[in-house]
């Protein structure tokens, strides 16, 4: 919510300024930012479309490939996992004239396989598995592990997707929560998250040398 974090000042020029009770979070994370920035650790990639996100997602794993094991994807959430190709998509404006329409979509590619296996086959890749049901989510997580042979999935349920996950590997399976007094100091669960994958992606590599 940046643009609640800032008020406008009156002029002449008018402009912008943080609001002071912003702050205490707004400083940390463009701390991060500028030192990440600075450093020339950030890179950001913009796509706008399906197709472009995968052809995109492709040329980073294929230059990032040479780095081994120590390149960790850390693959958040897919894009959908439904689409309409693009050789299927009307030419012009669909007529609400013509009464309902009935759309009949395809699965999206699935881009894991190709990252594991051929992309970037040394890499520590992480995928997310979110479910509305806690009963199936672990089977749900394993199976991805075993069709798509990567190392993690953050496996999480949509009611408490902010304050809760479970790590799962081949071997084990780790719980990830915040308490109370964590979300009332405004800490977020990737924070757990991030910190508990970086362990594992250093265990990962030290196994490869």
């Amino acid at each position: 919510a940046l643009l609640e974090a800032l008020r406008l000042t009156p002029g002449p020029p008018p402009g912008v300024a943080a609001d002071p009770s912003a702050l205490p979070a707004l400083l940390p994370a463009l701390r991060e930012y500028r030192r990440a920035a600075d450093a020339g650790a950030l890179l950001a990639i913009e796509f706008t479309g399906l197709a472009e996100y995968l052809a995109l997602l492709r040329a980073a794993a294929r230059a990032l490939a040479p780095f081994g094991s120590s390149v960790m994807f850390y693959l958040a959430a897919a894009v959908s996992d439904f689409y309409i190709p693009a050789s299927e998509m009307p030419e012009h404006k669909i007529q609400s004239s013509e009464g309902p329409l009935q759309i009949t979509m395809k699965m999206v590619p699935k881009m894991l396989s190709p990252l594991v296996k051929e992309w970037a086959p040394e890499a520590f890749v992480i995928s997310f598995k979110l479910e509305t049901d806690p009963l199936i989510l672990i089977d749900k997580s394993r199976q991805a592990l075993e069709k798509y042979r990567h190392q993690v999935v953050v496996a999480n349920i949509l009611e408490s997707r902010r304050t809760s996950v479970i790590i799962v590997t081949k071997d084990s399976q780790t719980p990830l929560s915040l308490s109370d007094e964590e979300i009332a100091q405004g800490m977020e669960i990737e924070e757990k998250i991030v910190s508990y994958l970086q362990g594992q992606h250093t265990s990962f590599i030290e196994k490869k040398i």
